[in-house]
């Protein structure tokens, strides 16, 4: 490492290199220097620190003189002398400012291939339900505070959200503790260690037969756009989100089937369209105009967001409460009362068999299943039409 009076004319002169860095140290005063690379010039100070090397970036060499850079080393150094780790310091600054918000913010932009739907509940819950905690340093957020933001959680958001809030929670407090160091054990281990978690049951409604007929007059009696949301959510069993965020670019008429390149589990889904919903569809493209979605709103996402209002009309209507997750199963109830072979029916609701080796084995392609949606459609027809 050469060795040089650092002026602003010595500095001014260096020539950068083609590859790589070199430091020019100061003759003047010992730890002081300029790093130089292919296209910029940098001041630093270097110093032991408890037997250990520091090295601290003073700033770049186009914005002050030399003159400047050494009066800011010598403070660097002194604070060395007296045992401060400046890198420390820096590091405490940097998790000192790392906010719950940015926090979330970071750890969206290290996992650019997130699910859409998955940020979005991530989203929700850094954003929203964790909002008065947006400003707070996420290493001050204690136990205690966990504790108590869940439990309220619980009585207001319901115990389903507050639990799947601080998984997320967790997840970017685990994500932010990796990449520092010193950092406090994360704060949610507490609702392990005090069994605070809700007892979460998977919910078994179903719209049932002797239901069908009810609900049916019901969904008639609505609008078009939310009629046939309802139709499509009973007749494929396709998740809420995937039925919002579904295009006409998605839907071939003519080969009767439509096609999803991502889902919630990543995997794309190829379904065939019975004839009833084939006709469903086809009066809709007759009425679609210009927009792309199958499903459009008035909001700026273009699309259906939220079908809260009309589903509690219906529910208030035909007496049965239903939720859309309630018409996944209600299909996939119905499937199986047909006795469709089991790797059918997992293709149909687009669950994978990764645990089954044999289902590794099994193609099942559109063609295949269009047996199997036909029959399902019928049921559906029939156990409408039923009374009593």
């Amino acid at each position: 490492m050469p060795g040089l009076r650092l002026t602003r004319r010595s500095v001014d002169d260096i020539p950068h290199p083609e590859h790589g860095q070199v430091i020019y140290r100061d003759t003047m005063l010992p730890g002081f220097g300029v790093r130089v690379g292919a296209k910029s010039k940098t001041y630093i100070v270097e110093g032991q620190v408890n037997r250990r090397t520091r090295r601290v970036t003073i700033g770049r060499a186009d914005l002050f003189p030399p003159e400047t850079a050494r009066r800011k080393a010598l403070v660097v150094l002194g604070d060395m002398a007296d045992g401060v780790d400046p890198t420390a310091e820096k590091r405490k600054d940097v998790v000192k400012n790392m906010t719950v918000e940015k926090a979330f913010k970071k750890f969206f932009e290290a996992r650019p291939d997130l699910a859409k739907a998955t940020v979005e509940n991530y989203s929700r819950t850094g954003f929203i339900y964790l909002k008065l905690w947006a400003h707070k340093p996420i290493n001050e957020i204690t136990r205690q505070m966990v504790l108590k933001k869940h439990q309220e959680m619980s009585r207001i958001n319901g115990k389903v959200t507050a639990n799947d809030s601080f998984r997320h929670f967790r997840s970017v407090y685990n994500f932010i503790a990796a990449t520092e160091d010193d950092f406090p054990p994360n704060p949610v281990n507490i609702l392990t260690q005090a069994r605070a978690w809700n007892k979460e049951r998977r919910r078994q409604t179903i719209i049932e037969a002797k239901q069908l007929p009810a609900w049916w007059d019901a969904v008639l009696s609505e609008p078009r756009y939310a009629r046939d949301f309802l139709l499509m959510a009973l007749f494929t069993g396709m998740r809420r989100s995937e039925l919002q965020r579904l295009r006409w670019e998605n839907i071939d008429l003519d080969e009767r089937k439509l096609h999803l390149p991502t889902t919630k589990n990543g995997d794309p889904l190829v379904l065939p369209l019975s004839s009833f919903l084939l006709n469903l569809l086809r009066d809709r493209k007759d009425s679609a105009g210009a927009s792309p979605w199958v499903f459009p709103g008035n909001g700026p996402a273009g699309h259906i967001v939220e079908p809260k209002k009309f589903l509690q009309r219906v529910s208030a209507a035909s007496g049965v409460s239903f939720t859309l997750h309630d018409l996944r199963r209600t299909y996939i109830t119905i499937a199986e009362s047909l006795d469709i072979p089991h790797y059918a029916l997992k293709r149909l609701l687009n669950h994978r068999s990764s645990a089954d080796v044999t289902g590794g084995y099994i193609i099942i392609n559109v063609d295949r299943l269009r047996g199997p949606v036909e029959l399902i459609s019928e049921r559906i027809l029939e156990m409408k039409d039923r009374q009593g």
